[in-house]
């Protein structure tokens, strides 16, 4: 069975109720019965929904596949110009332009309104049409509240989207499941398969954006020999296999991997689907969640093309803002649970993700716009109530002892016109040897697990001081504090890193610029005592106080505070040794560039949901730090030892002075003004000549 039987019962039964709403919405246009104020934005978002049931008919016809190019672009066009940022200034989706147009009242609703119906672009690629009816019908339903010679009560439209979510949220919920973890929902998988992939007509299968990036990928993946695309494939596969092997967890008891990649780089996937095959596990696939119900802070997700309009983006992150209290949360995770019991099998046969990542855009400062609005304290702390819930739910279904990940990264054209360039010394780096860095990596633990503290200071304009705490090592011949890192779960090869012991570190973090998430963070400082973020402040706006939203938002993802989960050591100078080379260090992804520098996570520890599963080095001393006074609450309260993320904050070489290993016997510099200067390490010294 494939996702179009998976979706053949529902699709019959949502028929009658499609033809009539479709039949209500093409009338839209041509009415005149609202106010003039809002005739333009109902008849455009029916002209929009039109359009999405044009590209839904073309499905049904298995039209889409035999479009000419010019017909793949236009309808591309027609589905995503609205924000274009040329014309973002005057779309519905721009909270200042619905605000402008709409006034006060109603372009809050009306501009989510936008927002949630852009989901029926996929649903129509896929043929999706119980989603599509469930949207028409909202949108509808607002609609005839509008249709009155007096306007409605803000009430009744907030009643009518709150109402919405929380009927609805058991369908929802079993969409994000099923689509992560059932190998019959291979909408995505298809498409790689089946395909001619030298033919570009097949992106435009996807329902995604389809720009300069994806189009470049697409077509420079197309020079390459099979060979460099099946080692770019095994690079990834044998670092998810070598990751299961490490930590002495069993691949042959699962079933399915889940890929996330970029559209353009279908070659690589189909040869990465082929060697889990090998492996004994089908890859699944999921769309890069739309809809403010699977919206995350993670950024772009599963199958994804490069963001239409970031500022567009940013503006909607609060849009769950419109719906989210205690009763929706306990709705929401009561339909989570019924998925995941429905797919409990798929679930625990689940072995985790397999990510492609991109880097390359232009660093992103965005607007903050209080026409945008933001979740409320109580709803912040709901927010994270809900991630902690569902963290704990997902470690139920899919036990994070028992599955784990990989993560690689490549750049995009927008990096510039040296991408290429890039690109090939991206896969250089990616496919480092491992061990020579193992031997230099394992000598710099040495040391460390000496250490009762170690003190990292910047240089320069980088105020930086820090002393983390370590965890004390009782058997020195079998237990080690750090992870020597090779290249498995995360691809490149280049770190060692602990869990800090909380009671004792403190002091300040600063860098001068650093890229996390998509966002660029100018003078980022972070204070911490016991190993909590007391302060924070950073300087891309005019006021403390928009600086402090920012970072309240972005970085601690809504947490009052958050500990410092992980201190670590970079060794991939040859990383940054290309990024200074081409100016791309504001560019790289924080896979890579945690590798460049020493860096310090806030959040979740790296051993997350996994603390009691015992981990080995490649020496066999068992990583003894996977715990902190935190996580460790989790055998008393679940819901205070995790905060379901995990920021990692880099200090590149330039900006930093020293790492010193302090112990009461003894201090031993492990770099000095940028440089390493333990014996042994020198190697590591080449790329900065």
């Amino acid at each position: 069975m494939g996702y179009q039987e998976l979706f053949l019962e529902s699709n019959q039964e949502a028929l009658e109720r499609y033809e009539l709403v479709m039949e209500r919405i093409k009338k839209i246009p041509a009415e005149r019965t609202v106010k003039e104020k809002y005739q333009d934005y109902f008849t455009k978002m029916a002209e929009f929904i039109v359009l999405a049931d044009t590209v839904m008919g073309q499905k049904e016809r298995g039209e889409l596949e035999s479009r000419s190019k010019e017909a793949c672009e236009e309808t591309n066009r027609r589905l995503f110009e609205d924000l274009f940022p040329e014309n973002y200034e005057g779309s519905y989706g721009n909270p200042k332009a619905a605000v402008s147009l709409l006034g006060e009242k109603f372009a809050p609703a009306l501009c989510f309104l936008y927002a949630e119906l852009r989901a029926m672009i996929g649903y129509a690629f896929e043929g999706r049409k119980m989603n599509m009816v469930l949207l028409c019908e909202l949108f509808v339903e607002i609609y005839n509240c509008f249709e009155s010679e007096e306007e409605p009560e803000e009430k009744e439209i907030s009643n009518i989207i709150y109402w919405f979510f929380h009927d609805y949220s058991e369908i929802f919920a079993e969409d994000k499941v099923r689509d992560m973890v059932e190998p019959s929902y291979d909408f995505f998988t298809r498409i790689i398969l089946d395909s001619d992939l030298t033919d570009g007509r097949y992106l435009y299968l996807y329902g995604e954006y389809i720009g300069e990036n994806e189009l470049g990928l697409f077509q420079y993946l197309n020079t390459l020999t099979e060979e460099e695309v099946q080692s770019m494939a095994d690079t990834m596969t044998e670092g998810f296999r070598i990751g299961y092997a490490h930590i002495g967890k069993d691949l042959n008891a699962k079933d399915t991997v889940c890929l996330e990649y970029p559209i353009g780089f279908e070659r690589v996937m189909r040869k990465a689907i082929a060697n889990f095959e090998k492996l004994g596990l089908k890859s699944t696939v999921y769309r890069n969640p739309v809809s403010s119900f699977a919206r995350g802070l993670r950024g772009q997700r599963g199958c994804y093309g490069i963001s239409v309009n970031r500022q567009y983006d940013f503006d909607h992150k609060a849009d769950k803002r419109f719906y989210l209290d205690k009763a929706y949360v306990e709705r929401q995770l009561e339909s989570m649970k019924a998925a995941y019991e429905k797919y409990k099998k798929q679930a625990k046969g689940h072995a985790g993700p397999a990510v492609t990542e991109i880097f390359g855009e232009v660093p992103f400062e965005p607007e903050i716009k209080p026409e945008a609005g933001k979740y409320t304290p109580e709803q912040n702390e709901l927010n994270v109530y809900q991630m902690s819930r569902m963290g704990q739910m997902t470690n139920t279904y899919i036990p994070g002892e028992e599955r784990s990940f990989t993560i690689i990264a490549y750049p995009i054209p927008a990096i510039g016109e040296k991408f290429e360039e890039i690109f090939k010394e991206t896969v250089k780096i990616n496919t480092l040897d491992y061990v020579s860095y193992q031997d230099m990596q394992q000598k710099i633990i040495d040391v460390l697990d000496k250490a009762e503290e170690v003190h990292i200071t910047g240089t320069g304009k980088n105020k930086t001081d820090l002393w983390i705490k370590i965890h004390p090592i009782e058997n020195p011949e079998k237990e080690t504090a750090f992870e020597n890192c090779v290249a498995d779960v995360n691809i490149p090869v280049g770190e060692v890193f602990t869990s800090p012991v909380l009671e004792g570190t403190k002091g300040k973090l600063h860098v001068t610029k650093v890229y996390l998430a998509g966002l660029l963070y100018q003078n980022l400082e972070v204070d911490f005592e016991d190993g909590k973020i007391t302060s924070y402040t950073c300087t891309n706006f005019g006021t403390e106080e928009e600086n402090h939203r920012f970072l309240y938002e972005n970085l601690l993802q809504q947490h009052d505070t958050l500990p410092m989960g992980e201190f670590a050591i970079g060794t991939n100078t040859m990383a940054y040794r290309m990024a200074r080379d081409y100016g791309i260090e504001d560019k790289l992804p924080i896979l890579i560039a945690e590798k460049t520098g020493p860096h310090f996570a806030v959040g979740d520890t790296c051993y997350s949901h996994a603390e009691d599963t015992a981990v080995f080095n490649p020496d066999g001393k068992e990583i003894i730090a996977r715990d902190n006074s935190v996580s460790i609450l989790r055998k008393e309260d679940m819901s205070k030892a995790y905060f379901n993320c995990h920021t990692d904050i880099t200090i590149p070489y330039d900006e930093l002075g020293s790492i010193t290993a302090v112990s009461e016997n003894q201090t031993v510099d492990i770099i000095r003004e940028g440089k390493f200067v333990l014996p042994g390490t020198e190697e590591l010294n080449k790329p900065f000549l």
